[in-house]
């Protein structure tokens, strides 16, 4: 076993890398660039909807208030009529991105610690390249992917978009891997 205190630069500089690659990926690559459509007529549909003044949350239309309401006619003619969505709605106005980099971050060092923990439980000093890579690389990746495609299965999301999320939680898993590998104590 290996003590978790003894992990702290890889995973320091697993989330540094990964936050580079991150941004790289979602700023400089088109490789993201056509998740979200544009609404038709986006101009009348945001101005049919301000006066409702929706606070920033995450929204279902229509939403039934439970398993009885789901049944009822009333409610198979909203889902057939439409539109039937799920929606997150955000505060107006332009977006911090600092915040989100700042939580973005954090949770690149969460990972770092979770993966670098299962890897300490099952791997000793000294343990060869390949065997932490092999333990931090599929924690890793369950951590940076593993959510994405149950918001495919469950809500519909684009295929397109979990899959290439999943490429990048496979590209950024790999990266804390070799972190690990490269700097697992001896």
């Amino acid at each position: 076993m290996t003590g978790l205190t003894q992990l702290w630069l890889p995973i320091v500089l697993s989330a540094v890398a990964v936050f580079l690659l991150s941004s790289l990926v979602h700023m400089v690559l088109p490789w993201h660039k056509g998740d979200y459509r544009a609404v038709p007529d986006e101009g009348r549909v945001m101005d049919a909807l301000r006066p409702f003044a929706i606070p920033p949350g995450d929204y279902m239309i229509p939403r039934p208030s439970g398993p009885q309401e789901m049944k009822s006619s009333q409610y198979m003619e909203k889902l057939q009529r439409g539109p039937v969505l799920i929606a997150t709605v955000l505060p107006n106005g332009q977006w911090s991105m600092g915040k989100g980099m700042t939580q973005w971050f954090v949770y690149l060092l969460v990972v770092g610690l979770f993966a670098g923990y299962i890897a300490s439980r099952a791997l000793a000093p000294g343990a060869p390249y390949l065997e932490v890579f092999r333990f931090v690389g599929a924690a890793a990746f369950l951590a940076y992917a593993g959510a994405e495609w149950p918001r495919s299965i469950w809500y519909h999301r684009a295929w397109n978009i979990t899959v290439r999320n999943s490429i990048d939680g496979l590209l950024y898993g790999l990266v804390t891997a070799g972190f690990f590998g490269w700097l697992w104590p001896r």
